[in-house]
């Protein structure tokens, strides 16, 4: 479990290419000085498992489900990432629920820049959209925001300047692709709720 609160911008030190998978090497300083085999860190809010610990760096495996579902697909060496993590038991909740399994991607449609922010705009994939509700919360390239503006097809978010810097939201160019976390609640609550609807909706029918 995660916050969506990045703690350092680390950088892709490897990727090796395996049968339906890839493993990483990931440099972070901070995030590693803790860490040991079997620990959980989000990169770009995906969380991954520790499975080495060397030299202020980690690996871990990426699996084909990881890959088809979130940008990792495309991630390279050199390449800027979020990292975030594990949240620990007692500490504040400093943005939102993260469960770190990305739902799908987005891509960066256009930024306004203002003189203290940044409205970013992100195209919002069909089956996400309806989870996705003004003033909710939403987890981009695992950073917990604040849901602007939304649409059928986009959304918007306001980044201050904190975010700009620290994070790779502050490098995203239109076109790039960006991971997508919707808000678990508003996924159980459908689950929930569905078949009672469906169920008064066949009795008015009869």
């Amino acid at each position: 479990m995660f916050t969506g609160i990045v703690e350092e911008l680390g950088h892709v030190v490897a990727v090796q290419d395996l049968p339906d998978a890839a493993r990483i090497r990931v440099s972070g300083p901070i995030v590693t000085s803790d860490a040991k085999h079997g620990d959980s860190i989000a990169v770009n809010g995906v969380c991954l498992t520790v499975v080495e610990v060397e030299n202020n760096t980690f690996t871990a495996d990426v699996m084909r489900e990881t890959l088809t579902r979130s940008s990792l697909a495309k991630i390279a060496e050199g390449d800027k990432v979020n990292l975030e993590r594990a949240a620990a038991v007692g500490q504040r909740l400093g943005g939102h629920i993260v469960q770190g399994h990305v739902d799908g991607t987005g891509t960066i449609l256009a930024r306004e820049k203002a003189e203290h922010w940044e409205i970013v705009h992100i195209g919002l994939p069909p089956l996400l959209a309806r989870y996705v509700v003004e003033k909710g919360s939403i987890t981009v390239d695992g950073v917990s925001l604040t849901v602007v503006t939304v649409s059928e097809d986009q959304f918007t978010v306001s980044l201050i300047p904190t975010t700009l810097d620290l994070t790779t939201l502050g490098h995203r160019l239109p076109g790039d692709p960006v991971n997508l976390e919707v808000d678990v609640l508003a996924k159980y609550v459908e689950r929930l709720a569905v078949p009672h609807l469906r169920a008064i909706a066949g009795e008015e029918a009869q």
